[in-house]
């Protein structure tokens, strides 16, 4: 078998005004320049197939994609619409990504995102005309996408604010999920339990084990309501990472390890300074155990022990987007 601990890995990290890659391994590692961007970074999203491919979602920047492993990014003019909230790449086609936008839609290509066709599916939705935002000037957005690492016929979208759909069929088709808080920021699956699912939302984390047709709250530990990000073990369906605040001005930052599907949580405190929020991270899926993280500030932290403990990678970046992490190999 691979030692895939030895191997280099990349990091793609979203910014506030742009996007860069880090690469290394151990205690090497080398940051890349930082692309402009017009507007943040909002998700990414790495090709399994494709080697050096990743896609960008950047709010009202639009779609870019890389194709050398982040040191260049061409922007995706065929996209056609002015919003890109999130985006998945497939994860056995090299050519096929999904991107949610607003108001909320979702468009797909097959092709790297050289041309796109709207999935009319997914607003067909009945509930669909309930969608919408709290700020008047905006409107309900997919916050969130990701197909299952099951079944790439299985897609969840996190609709801010209308709730959760699935597509069970690649996205031709969609159903509203009952049963969870209509603000929601963050999906997260694990191959290790396909049909349970974690959603962080404005009022709490929600855990279902029948993909989505039930819910319940998974607060208990949690000092905050306001969950922005969380991520499951791809080797261990019942230890979650979560970060939560206090509000949406993200008042009180914490971040929180669970090893019981949710059930109970426990503040990490060595990842992160006070008052430095922890916004994004993401499991390397091919070493097990091992899960990198972003703060706000711009540090990077990294677990090779299931979170259990963190270390500081030797590099320096600028402020850090909410959510825009992608760990891939080199």
């Amino acid at each position: 078998m691979p030692d895939y601990k030895s191997q280099s890995r990349r990091i793609y990290v979203g910014l506030q005004e742009g996007v860069c890659a880090i690469s290394g391994q151990g205690d090497t590692w080398i940051s890349g320049d930082v692309t402009p961007l017009a507007h943040a970074s909002a998700r990414l999203s790495a090709s399994p197939v494709v080697g050096g491919r990743a896609y960008l979602a950047a709010y009202e920047a639009g779609v870019y994609r890389t194709d050398d492993g982040g040191q260049t990014w061409k922007r995706l003019d065929a996209y056609p619409s002015p919003y890109a909230h999130s985006i998945a790449a497939h994860p056995s086609d090299g050519g096929t990504v999904y991107v949610g936008s607003e108001p909320a839609s979702l468009y797909n290509s097959s092709d790297g995102g050289e041309s796109w066709q709207e999935c009319t599916g997914f607003t067909a939705v009945p509930e669909s005309d309930q969608w919408g935002f709290h700020i008047e000037t905006r409107k309900s957005h997919v916050r969130d996408l990701r197909v299952a690492p099951h079944d790439a016929g299985y897609l969840y979208a996190a609709i801010e604010e209308g709730g959760m759909v699935r597509s069970r069929d690649g996205g031709a088709t969609w159903k509203q999920l009952p049963g969870i808080h209509d603000d929601v920021h963050c999906i997260a699956l694990s191959g290790a339990r396909p049909k349970s699912l974690y959603v962080a939302t404005s009022r709490a984390p929600y855990r279902t084990d029948d993909e989505g047709d039930n819910w319940e709250v998974i607060s208990d530990g949690v000092d905050g309501r306001y969950a922005l990000h969380i991520a499951v073990a791809p080797d261990d369906a019942d230890l979650v990472l979560l970060t939560a605040s206090g509000n949406s001005r993200r008042e009180n930052p914490q971040f929180y390890r669970s090893i019981d599907g949710g059930r109970s949580w426990k503040p990490i405190t060595s990842a992160a300074k006070d008052g430095d929020m922890v916004v994004a991270f993401e499991w390397d899926l091919q070493s097990p155990g091992t899960v990198y993280a972003g703060t706000e500030s711009g540090t990077i932290v990294r677990s090779q022990d299931h979170g259990e403990t963190w270390q500081q990678l030797p590099v320096n970046l600028p402020k850090l987007a909410v959510g825009a992490f992608a760990v891939t190999s080199v």
